[in-house]
């Protein structure tokens, strides 16, 4: 299983990216799929998480309104639309199967990818 995350670069605060997280060696729409990030000096957090039906979410408060996740199961990808970025989305992001729908937590996911930088200048 390998899940390999892009899109991540520099921008200025109200800026945009969009990562991506490929899969290879597992069906995504299989799982819920989901992004952590980590910042430096803190612990890893929950960013957003998307049911295998596609029809539940989470968001963290922190990034409520401001981005979304979505899937292109015939692509075996899933993405994370960052908009109105802030210096404190600055992080590692990471996508990650299976994640916790309900609660944003890491408890059960079994496999992650190698993280892409996102650095949101002020």
């Amino acid at each position: 299983v390998q899940l390999q995350a892009s899109g991540g670069g520099l921008v200025q605060t109200g800026g945009s990216l969009r990562l991506s997280c490929r899969a290879s060696g597992v069906s995504l729409p299989s799982f819920a799929v989901g992004w952590f990030r980590q910042a430096p000096g803190k612990e890893r957090e929950g960013v957003s998480c998307l049911s295998s039906g596609n029809t539940r979410t989470y968001y963290a408060d922190s990034v409520k309104g401001r981005f979304t996740i979505s899937r292109d199961n015939g692509e075996n990808m899933a993405f994370l639309q960052m908009n109105n970025l802030k210096p404190e989305d600055t992080a590692i992001y990471y996508c990650a199967i299976p994640c916790d729908h309900v609660r944003g937590t890491s408890y059960y996911t079994d496999h992650w990818g190698q993280g892409t930088l996102v650095t949101v200048s002020s």
